[in-house]
Formats: structure tokens, sequence, C-alpha cells
């Protein structure tokens, strides 16, 4: 087992995936650590880039009152037109997946005009990009990011 996913690193992210704001001092009693082993280990989880801590937002409370996801059939390197369309600023999500879509892509938008000026002129003037099917969020049911480790 990767010694960087060892048991103790594994609670300490299950905890920091239910609250990312909880304290070195809560984490080591819940663990069973010192304070300071905790803070080394979650360094160490962060320089390794096995763990990012941020901020989660509703972005209707932040003035993006359109969010959608577009798929994507593209012709081409598959790689490389995700790279160009994750470079897009309103986009906060790509994948590139199997199915009726080679990429799925959440955009975020403020309103209506940006959602159209970014398929028109951003997403679909991407070189490779050949249809495009946009699927407008009506409401967030759920978004979760506590799915634990393995």
């Amino acid at each position: 087992m990767n010694e960087a996913l060892d048991d103790v690193n594994k609670q300490i992210i299950e905890h920091l995936q239910r609250d990312g704001r909880m304290s070195y001092a809560t984490l080591a009693k819940t663990i069973g650590l010192s304070e300071a082993a905790v803070r080394q280990r979650v360094q160490r989880l962060l320089d390794g880039g096995l763990m990012q801590i941020v901020a989660v937002t509703d972005p209707l409370t932040l003035g993006f009152a359109r969010q959608a996801m577009v798929g994507l059939k593209v012709n081409g390197d598959l790689r490389k037109i995700a790279d160009k369309i994750a470079a897009i600023p309103e986009v906060d999500y790509v994948v590139v997946c199997a199915g009726g879509f080679d990429l799925l892509v959440e955009l975020v938008c403020t309103d209506d005009e940006h959602l159209l000026d970014l398929l028109n002129d951003k997403v679909r003037a991407v070189e490779g990009v050949t249809f495009t099917e946009t699927f407008m969020y009506l409401k967030l049911a759920k978004q979760s990011y506590a799915w634990g480790t393995r």
C-alpha cells in the first residue's frame, strides 16, 4: 500500500471531506495523533497533490444565474481538445468520456446571453468540436465531495 495513503491519512482525508475547516487539534483528538503529526500529514497530502482544501460555493449566490452541462462530440485528439476547452475561464469541469459524447463540460455563466456567447464564440470555436448539446440546470439536488477513500 502507498505510504501516503495509509489508514491514518485516509481518516484525515475522510474527515476533511466532511469538514474542510476542521482544526488540527480536533483532527488530532479524533484520530489519536498529536496536533503536530496531523499538521505534518496534512501538509504532505497537500504537497503531494493527493488532496486539496477548497471553498465550495453555490454559484447562484455569487451572481452566476445560469449553469449548464454541455455534451460535445469532437474529431481529433480528445486530450488536446479537452485541454483547450478547460482553458476557458467559465468552464469548471471537463471530462473525457465514453458513450454518446466525447467530452462533458460544465459552464458557469451570469445569464443566458453569457451562455450563448460562451457556446458560440468559445466552445464551438475550438477546432475539432463538431456538435454540442446543452443541458440547462434547473436545480442542484445534490453535490457531494465526501466519497471517502479506498
